[in-house]
């Protein structure tokens, strides 16, 4: 490792990996948890150790691949540590929804709504699969599950969320004046 001014090698390895590829962490993470701030903190988390131990990930054959991997374990542990801490009951119809009179953003807000109804390994092979585009074989790999697992998994999630659909309220449509 050389260093140039203080700046070792394996930190500008580093920082060229999270300028290139943090947004895209983020995105992914935001879709897993449903909530920006613990996106945030789980990505920062993921990011600080995988710094500690960028010498072994930069040299793997799919460093990305690994810090997604520690993002899904990180979310997996997180859902259990909330879990504990937390109460389980719903606190929603204490706090008033922000207006979004964006349809497509109200959609989204939907799906993500949809999705944190789902158990949390259903819902990380939905994501792996529709949102990072992962085949069966990877999900299982990334999830240390076998093949028809995730298969199952995501059958059973998006039975689920085609009841949630069906049983859902019409959209509320818009009209001019």
């Amino acid at each position: 490792m050389w260093s140039f001014r203080g700046v070792t090698r394996t930190g500008q390895d580093f920082a060229a990996f999270v300028a290139e590829r943090q947004a895209g962490l983020l995105r992914f993470a935001m879709v897993l948890t449903g909530d920006s701030r613990l996106s945030e903190e789980i990505v920062a988390d993921v990011l600080a150790r995988s710094f500690e131990r960028w010498d072994q990930i930069a040299v793997m054959d799919k460093p990305h691949g690994y810090v997604r991997r520690m993002v899904v374990n990180e979310y997996l542990s997180w859902r259990r540590r909330l879990r504990r801490t937390f109460p389980l009951g719903a606190l929603d119809e204490l706090v008033e929804p922000e207006p979004d009179h964006a349809d497509a953003r109200t959609e989204r807000a939907q799906m993500h709504a949809y999705l944190a109804g789902l158990p949390v390994r259903q819902r990380a092979c939905l994501v792996l699969r529709y949102y990072e585009g992962l085949s069966d074989q990877e999900i299982a790999d990334l999830l240390s599950c076998a093949i028809g697992t995730v298969r199952s998994n995501i059958s059973r999630a998006l039975a689920a969320l085609r009841i949630d659909l069906a049983v859902a309220p019409p959209h509320a449509v818009l009209k001019e004046t």
